[in-house]
C-alpha cells in the first residue's frame, strides 16, 4: 500500500505494465495492480453501434483536448447514481494533474453550451494510450469522446489502446482481453515509438472524416 506518488514512480509503473488504483476516492492509500488479463480496444476497428455513429456524425458536442484536464479527472472521480465510488483518490488525482502538466496525460472533452459535460483521460506513452477513466453528464458524451479519441490516436500513430480491465460499458465497442504477459512484451517496443497526440492544425471534423474513410 502506498500513500505518496510522483510522476516518475507512476511512469515507471506503466512502463512495466502495472497501474495505480485506490479502494475508493476517500482512501488514503493506493496500490499497484497487474491483472492476469488486460482489456484492449482496437484503435482502427473500434466497433461503433449504428445509433451512436449517427449521433457522432450529428456533432452534438464541441470536442476539445487538454483544455480542462482537472475538470475531466474530477468528473471521473465524482459520485453518480450507479457509481457511488471510484478508485481515483486525492493522491492519484494530484499526480495525474502533474503528469498532464508535463505532457504525459491527456483529456478528451465534450462541451455543450460552454459546460464540460463528459470526457475521458489517459496517459500517452509512445504508441500506447493507457485509458484511465471516463464520465458523462449528457447523453453519450463520454462515448462520443471515445470515438474522437480513436480518430486522434490513429492519425497520431498510436497502436495500443489499453483499458486495463473490461466492463459492460465498453463491451459495445468490441473490447477484448490479452494475457498480461503478452501486454508487457508488446509495450516494450510500442512505448518507444514516436507519436503525436496534439496534431496541431487538424480539426476534430477532419480527424473523424479520415478515420471513417479508413474504417
Amino acid at each position: 500500500m502506498f500513500t505518496e506518488a510522483t510522476p516518475d514512480i507512476i511512469l515507471n509503473a506503466y512502463h512495466h505494465g502495472i497501474f495505480p488504483m485506490a479502494e475508493d476516492k476517500d482512501a488514503v492509500h493506493y496500490d499497484f495492480y497487474r491483472p492476469e488479463l488486460r482489456g484492449q480496444l482496437s484503435i482502427p476497428d473500434l466497433h461503433i453501434p449504428k445509433k451512436l455513429l449517427k449521433q457522432v456524425q450529428q456533432a452534438p458536442y464541441e470536442i476539445k483536448i487538454n483544455t480542462d484536464f482537472v475538470g475531466v479527472i474530477d468528473g471521473c472521480a465524482g459520485s453518480y447514481k450507479g457509481r457511488e465510488s471510484t478508485w481515483i483518490n486525492k493522491t492519484i488525482r494530484d499526480v495525474f494533474i502533474e503528469l498532464h502538466k508535463a505532457g504525459h496525460a491527456h483529456s478528451m472533452e465534450a462541451w455543450q453550451g460552454g459546460e464540460l459535460v463528459g470526457g475521458l483521460y489517459g496517459l500517452g506513452l509512445g504508441a500506447v494510450f493507457c485509458g484511465e477513466s471516463m464520465f458523462s453528464t449528457a447523453d453519450n458524451a463520454s462515448k462520443i469522446a471515445l470515438v474522437h479519441l480513436c480518430a486522434r490516436l490513429q492519425k497520431g500513430g498510436f497502436t495500443v489502446l489499453d483499458t486495463q480491465f473490461t466492463n459492460p460499458h465498453l463491451e459495445q465497442f468490441g473490447i477484448y482481453e490479452i494475457p498480461q504477459e503478452e501486454y508487457e512484451v508488446m509495450i516494450k517496443t510500442e512505448m518507444k515509438k514516436p507519436t503525436d497526440f496534439i496534431l496541431t492544425g487538424l480539426s476534430e471534423a477532419i480527424l473523424l472524416e479520415e478515420y471513417f474513410s479508413k474504417s
